[in-house]
């Protein structure tokens, strides 16, 4: 897959689809007697016309991790993840890699600065993750050890593997000790340049949520109320970066209001980054998270429905076009008996009927938009 001006290009047409997150997904392949949960939940998004997943490629320190300490790795869960890409491949799923979180989840850039004091370096906050030379070190060995790896199902180095269709240099990167936003900028033109030196066959993207920066204040005035040291329209424009990504969380992000004012703040949220991504920054654009959590006040799933109505609308409008939207992918989809991994935001396909013949419905519009584009347009030259 390539990217050319605002599409993304699969086999000389535009690519457009629907995904889902399942950052479990390493995890749980990485015990053999799990593994037929993976093939299950890719059957089953497959079922429902969903073609992208994306997931972590990280678990730095901790229990059971990918990374036990810099550049030592535990073959297990590596393993896990060769299984992972096997499989998606297997069911038509292209998949996007995440590196690195910025929570502590799974370790994080706190494991990474961790690792850097316990050298010597002089770490002040989780934020110098983003400076300091040791732990930079660290992270751009990691890119390499998981861009290098050779499958030991397949035989195929990740790089060279055409079911990865992007990777992501840190799932919602955040730099609060800098607002103005020049240490993201810089961390990730370091780290794309770093990352696109190794692998020139995949696409790139940033990881960011979509919170306007200072290079537009006036755009500022779309964020929620906080500020997270990141620029959408900046950050997207460094030139190894492929592509513009966007969360949408009200409940999370304006918690005080009401469920009729998030609606009417995400019309707004989405319009905006698909207009800016097309006009200003003129890449595709992926909603690459979006949810309502269960565990709200009040929660219905009619409104989670309609939460996921407006974002996959947005979405089909812009696509239908010819326009820079190129999917959405939920967070997160559960199969069965996983409920140690509930968060709220979890879809189960056969709980919800609604939400799920919401979900197919849009995926099969969005997927009938990327055939006319390869049926029509294309092969009338």
């Amino acid at each position: 897959m390539r990217v050319e001006r605002e599409h993304f290009m699969l086999n000389g047409s535009p690519f457009y689809a629907n995904g889902f997150n399942a950052y479990w997904l390493m995890y749980v392949a990485s015990d053999p007697s799990q593994r037929n949960i993976i093939a299950s939940a890719f059957q089953e998004a497959a079922n429902h016309s969903l073609i992208i997943a994306r997931t972590w490629a990280f678990s730095d320190g901790g229990y059971s991790p990918l990374q036990h300490s810099p550049g030592s790795y535990n073959e297990k869960m590596f393993q896990g993840l060769d299984y992972v890409i096997t499989e998606a491949q297997k069911h038509g799923i292209k998949l996007i890699l995440s590196l690195v979180n910025n929570y502590n989840d799974s370790g994080g850039k706190r494991q990474y600065v961790s690792w850097a004091r316990n050298q010597g370096q002089n770490i002040f906050s989780d934020d110098d993750f983003f400076t300091n030379s040791l732990a930079k070190e660290y992270y751009k060995n990691h890119i390499k050890a998981v861009l290098t790896r050779q499958n030991s199902i397949t035989g195929i180095a990740y790089k060279d593997d055409p079911t990865i269709m992007a990777w992501e240099l840190m799932n919602e990167p955040r730099c609060t000790s800098d607002p103005s936003g020049n240490t993201v900028q810089a961390w990730i033109a370091d780290m794309a340049a770093y990352l696109k030196s190794i692998d020139h066959n995949h696409l790139l993207e940033a990881g960011l949520e979509g919170f306007y920066g200072e290079s537009d204040r006036h755009k500022q005035r779309n964020n929620p109320n906080f500020q997270v040291g990141t620029d959408f329209l900046r950050n997207n424009q460094i030139p190894e970066i492929d592509f513009a990504t966007v969360h949408s969380y009200p409940d999370q992000w304006l918690t005080s209001q009401s469920d009729d004012d998030q609606l009417l703040f995400l019309d707004e949220w989405l319009n905006s980054h698909i207009k800016d991504a097309q006009t200003i920054i003129q890449k595709p654009l992926l909603f690459a998270e979006f949810g309502k959590s269960s565990k709200d006040p009040g929660y219905n799933t009619k409104e989670r429905d309609e939460l996921l109505d407006a974002v996959y609308s947005a979405i089909y409008s812009s696509a239908r076009r010819g326009g820079v939207a190129a999917g959405g992918l939920f967070w997160q989809l559960l199969s069965e008996g996983m409920d140690n991994l509930r968060d709220g935001y979890e879809i189960v396909f056969n709980e919800s009927p609604s939400t799920t013949s919401l979900i197919e419905e849009q995926s099969k519009k969005l997927n009938q938009v990327r055939v006319m584009y390869k049926n029509h347009i294309f092969s009338n030259g």
